[in-house]
């Protein structure tokens, strides 16, 4: 069933993923795809045991132990999915979360030669008191505190040797998987595999390109120059490339440590006010965000300001989406429920969705928060009863909408770590009404207005050429109707082997008559007793038999 694979020197690792995802109970899912099959043709075998110790452990646990066990980039995968809250429950994208890329780093004199060639001239060159002992190792790269020559602490963020080979072959076999996933197992087909994967390939070729990494880092700090309690560190363009990038070492206390945060005198209120602020300006004013904002990623400064590292992931809020996530709010805010469902339609391309059930179960959800202060609304809460709705009508938010779902999400949690009584609501009110207010103002009228009237002229004097066109085309007969069937490529193959099947069967039957009759004719050449010809034509019915029936039974495997 993975015919497109032509890649045989991903042949070993598909043997090896296929096996983890056999011992971790999935092995249902590799027969149904193929997988199996296809191994097997290429001569590969592939461990066929399940571990019965794992048996005991539900289905998404199971799940982040394979994703563990397969390597970085499943690793990778995972964390990409713990963003889709309309696509898997709450204990699912928990255990999603808990995937981490904390591994042993590569040893330091395998690091260098990629460090030289990055720089084009030895390291002690540029930099001096450069620590051989990797300072945070992750699946993709791991970082090294140095001083350059002038004494200014930095940090090198350098990507693995080695790692974009695997990466590549990783993302090959899941594009073929993902292709025959949507085709052969109908409850998958509702995630979209196909363009999950897709999206998956172009956020892990991001976070592989360290320089394009600099290049988010450098905006955010250009987005908040103005403002002294975020801090952004400098990077060093001269220093950095794809395979590595230098940047600005910030002493501070890290998110994760509140203790350390206490003892340093730090006002906890004041670093979540602070913290809320800067996400909230990132989406809804820059419409470029911090997709990843946990404590991990954050570091406290003296003077209670906010330091942000790791830019890897990050999202983008066209004017389009960014009105329309106002727009739900507003409409939640008014209680109208069929403001809400215009709303999650739009995210939507399919036209199955039933809106009167859709529309029932918003009313539910308003009526649930309508008795509810603002102050006291949680925005993660809020979110998390809405993505369940989506889930309940197979609605998947487009990629940028999921992660700016996670990224608010994340945020209320961190705000709510350093101040218990933290609600994001108060904090986004004034952000919203500054859209509303940019959004009405008469010079935003103004120009929708003249895009308006432009499309409108536009269209209408493209209009006769089209139609001319399309007549021309009719009375030439080139006139063309395309459908969009995916499975009919499938569906022709299976009757093509059909027909195969059926002549072979034909011939064979055709055989044994031929031959009996031969066999009761007199005269002509004998072998043991037996006319030759007749011989001859039992033994080939045989060999077709053995054909047809080995065929049939290797359709059923499949």
């Amino acid at each position: 069933m993975l015919e497109h694979l032509h890649v045989f020197q991903d042949l070993p690792r598909l043997r090896m993923l296929a096996g983890i995802l056999i011992r971790h109970g999935f092995g249902d899912v590799i027969r149904r795809a193929g997988v199996g099959t296809f191994l097997e043709r290429a001569g590969e075998l592939i461990s066929t045991g399940r571990d019965e110790h794992l048996a005991v452990f539900e289905l998404p646990v199971r799940i982040r132990l394979a994703l563990e066990a397969m390597g970085p980039t499943f690793v990778k995968l995972g964390q990409v999915l713990s963003t889709r809250v309309d696509l898997f429950p709450p204990d699912w994208i928990a255990e999603f979360e808990k995937l981490q890329t904390n591994v042993p780093p590569t040893p330091f004199e395998d690091v260098l030669p990629q460090i030289t060639d990055a720089l084009g001239r030895p390291p002690d060159e540029v930099f001096r008191d450069l620590e051989p002992s990797a300072w945070a190792a992750a699946s993709i790269a791991q970082v090294y505190r140095a001083r350059l020559q002038d004494g200014t602490p930095v940090v090198l963020k350098v990507r693995r040797p080695g790692i974009r080979p695997i990466v590549e072959a990783d993302l090959r076999i899941l594009r073929s998987i993902a292709v025959v996933a949507e085709r052969e197992l109908p409850e998958l087909r509702r995630f979209q595999p196909e363009q999950m994967v897709l999206q998956f390939a172009k956020s892990l070729g991001r976070e592989l390109d360290l320089e394009q990494e600099a290049r988010h880092q450098d905006r955010f700090a250009r987005n908040f120059a103005d403002d002294p309690t975020v801090v952004i560190p400098r990077i060093y363009w001269e220093f950095t490339s794809a395979s590595m990038n230098v940047q600005q070492f910030i002493e501070g206390v890290p998110g994760q440590d509140l203790a350390l945060v206490e003892r340093a005198g730090l006002d906890r209120k004041i670093l979540a006010d602070r913290g809320a602020a800067a996400v909230l300006k990132m989406i809804l004013i820059d419409g470029y965000f911090h997709a990843d904002p946990h404590p991990g990623n954050v570091i406290y400064l003296p003077g209670n300001r906010v330091g942000m590292i790791d830019f890897g992931m990050v999202g983008r809020l066209s004017d389009t989406r960014r009105n329309q996530i106002v727009d739900l709010l507003a409409a939640l805010s008014r209680h109208d429920e069929h403001g809400m469902m215009a709303v999650l339609l739009d995210w939507t391309d399919d036209a199955a969705v039933d809106e009167s059930r859709l529309a029932n179960d918003l009313g539910e959800l308003v009526f649930n928060y309508e008795h509810l202060a603002l102050k006291d609304l949680q925005i993660g809460q809020l979110l998390s009863d809405i993505t369940a709705i989506m889930r309940s009508h197979s609605i998947v938010l487009p990629a940028d909408l999921a992660l700016l779902f996670k990224a608010l999400i994340t945020l209320e949690g961190l705000g709510r770590r350093l101040d218990p009584e933290f609600q994001l609501v108060p904090y986004l009110t004034p952000f919203v009404k500054r859209v509303l207010a940019e959004r009405y103002s008469p010079r935003a009228v103004s120009r929708r207005m003249q895009r308006s009237v432009g499309g409108l002229l536009a269209s209408l004097g493209g209009l006769p050429g089209d139609i001319v066109r399309l007549v021309r085309d009719a009375r030439r007969g080139r006139m063309k109707i395309e459908f969009d069937l995916k499975r009919l490529d499938h569906f022709g193959h299976q009757i093509d082997r059909s027909a195969s099947r059926l002549t072979m069967g034909v011939v064979t039957g055709s055989l044994i008559v031929g031959s009996s009759i031969v066999m009761t004719v007199s005269g002509g050449p004998e072998l043991l007793g037996l006319p030759v010809f007749g011989l001859l034509g039992f033994i080939v019915a045989m060999l077709n038999s053995f054909w047809l029936i080995w065929s049939i039974w290797q359709s059923g495997r499949e």
